[in-house]
Order: structure tokens, then sequence, then C-alpha cells
């Protein structure tokens, strides 16, 4: 996948900008980034905020080798399908996303 790519499913998936970097925000407090997507020019970083609020980088690949799974489109490579409550968190932001543009109609 290319940075282009990976930033398309991204936001497709109910992954927004903050702090300049494709985010995933907290439940019920959804100004609050908690996962992040770093993308650099030849590497994607997956960030999690710790409850002190650093983030810690849990995994890195080039956009080589990074690749969407022919089932669902979910990157594979950068642990997306291996981080336990991560599909939820991307549902509810993807929901709320949703829901927010019929209630701005």
């Amino acid at each position: 996948m290319t940075k282009d790519e990976l930033s398309a499913w991204a936001a497709a998936n109910g992954w927004q900008i903050a702090d300049g970097h494709l985010s995933l925000m907290k439940p019920r407090q959804f100004d609050i980034p908690i996962v992040r997507l770093v993308l650099k020019a030849t590497v994607a970083n997956l960030e999690i905020r710790k409850p002190n609020g650093k983030w810690e980088k849990v995994a890195g690949e080039s956009y080589s080798r990074i690749t969407a799974d022919p089932d669902n489109g979910i990157p594979r490579g950068l642990g997306l399908g291996t981080i336990n409550g991560l599909s939820s968190l991307m549902h509810d932001n993807k929901d709320r996303l949703v829901f927010a543009k019929f209630k701005g109609a």
C-alpha cells in the first residue's frame, strides 16, 4: 500500500486528522486521540497513547510491506488486526462521524 492508499483506507474507516496524524478518538470524549497512524516518507507507524499522555510506538513498517487484507481491507503489517478493541474503536469512531453528518444536515 502507498501512503495515499493507507490514508484513504483510514479515512473511510473512522480515522480522522488530529494533531496532524490520522487518529482514533477516545469513546465518549471524541476530542482526545488515543491511537494514531504516523505516516512518514517511507514508513507508517502505529502509536497508542499511554495513560500518562505519552505516545508509544507499537508497530512500524515500510509501505512496500503493508498490504490490504483481501477479505476485509484492513492493512496487514501494522498489527491492526491483533490489537484488542481496535476494531470496535474504529467502528465507534466511524459511526460517530456518520451520525455527525446527519446532525449537521
